[in-house]
């Protein structure tokens, strides 16, 4: 009897087969769940290294800084847009011109600034320079609003009209075309107002020592680009226009 006892006690120790093999499942779950926290916090980890090295390079690039600008003192990005669009318009408020100054027309050559005025047209109010022009007793009114595009400008600079006289040095360029044809080139060169195309009419109609003579329509045009090249070589150097026409014939002689 002793000895089935100790059999039966020894069986009840030992733990059943499907006892053992839950266990064991329950064990792999747990390595398997403590594999994938391991896994996740790896790649938490990978994640935050590179958002320090984002913001990192952020503060090099001077991008990741915040806006603390009401603490600092300093402007905000919106705060400069406004700024810059006010003085823009501040800018565009300015009137090119103001009385005394010398400009130029294309069609009718150098003037000066007498007045501006506003008057009212059809119910609206207009902003106009006051242009005089003294040679042909004449007197222009033009838009504030319409200056760029009538083609109304200062003088040209210093450089740019010795670039100008610079070129009555170089040959004639004149072209084998009709005549009629090149007398509208050289008046749609002498009205565009640009100094360097009224210099190279002068250049091509000028006729030295030797050459034929001009033609009366030919030494009209010639004149007639002379005289405006001359007016703003005046205005420039400020010299009467006789002395500017007297320079420019030097030059024509030495080319």
């Amino acid at each position: 009897m002793a000895k089935g006892v100790k059999a039966s006690i020894k069986k009840s120790k030992t733990k059943p087969k499907s006892m053992v093999d839950s266990k064991a499942k329950k064990k792999i779950k747990v390595k398997a769940k403590v594999k994938i926290k391991t896994k996740v916090a790896s790649k938490s980890s990978s994640t935050e290294k590179s958002n320090i090295k984002a913001k990192k390079n952020l503060k090099k690039s001077g991008l990741g800084k915040k806006n603390n600008n009401k603490s600092k003192g300093k402007i905000t990005p919106k705060v400069t847009k406004e700024v810059n669009k006010k003085e823009s318009l501040k800018k565009k408020k300015k009137l090119l011109f103001s009385p005394g100054d010398f400009v130029v027309y294309p069609t009718h050559g150098v003037g000066q600034v007498t007045n501006v005025e506003i008057k009212e047209i059809a119910g609206h109010k207009l902003k106009l320079f006051v242009i005089s022009f003294d040679e042909d007793r004449m007197t222009l009114r033009v838009p504030v609003t319409k200056v760029s595009t009538s083609g109304l400008r200062k003088l040209i600079s210093r450089k740019k009209m010795d670039v100008a006289l610079e070129t009555l040095k170089g040959r004639a360029r004149v072209k084998r075309t009709m005549w009629s044809r090149r007398a509208q080139e050289y008046e749609a060169k002498i009205n565009s107002g640009d100094p360097l195309a009224i210099a190279e009419v002068v250049r091509d109609l000028h006729r030295k020592t030797g050459q034929p003579e001009q033609s009366f329509s030919e030494r009209q045009i010639f004149e007639s680009a002379c005289h405006r090249l001359a007016m703003e070589l005046a205005a420039i150097e400020k010299i009467d226009i006789d002395t500017a026409t007297e320079k420019m014939e030097e030059l024509l002689k030495a080319a």
